[in-house]
């Protein structure tokens, strides 16, 4: 299926993913190699593996993480992590669930 079929004639196909000047592309190679990523530009959210597939998922749903992005940019990384999902059979947890543990725990350690 090609990206013009996918979205359709009357959605917008997503934007390329902008260079972000908070962090190294580099660093991403370096920490994880050759590995796939959601965000290819800035080498972020690895999806090569089952728990990376799943962390990406997690992170991404971080309001934190996602204002880093545009709207159309966090959809295209969501988008990608879901298909790597899909080709490994990779059960994504619910990012509400995550960001909620996230805050308890955050809050446990003030």
């Amino acid at each position: 299926m090609t990206e013009e079929s996918r979205w359709g004639c009357h959605e917008r196909m997503p934007k390329k993913i902008h260079r972000r000047r908070d962090t190294d592309p580099r660093e991403g190679r370096e920490k994880y190699g050759k590995a796939a990523f959601a965000d290819p530009v800035n080498n972020k959210y690895p999806i090569d593996t089952p728990g990376r597939i799943k962390a990406a998922w997690a992170y991404i749903h971080q309001p934190v993480n996602a204002a880093k992005y545009g709207g159309d940019e966090v959809r295209t990384i969501k988008r990608r992590i879901r298909a790597a999902a899909k080709a490994r059979t990779v059960t994504l947890p619910d990012p509400d669930e995550f960001v909620a543990l996230l805050d308890r725990v955050r809050k446990k350690r003030r």
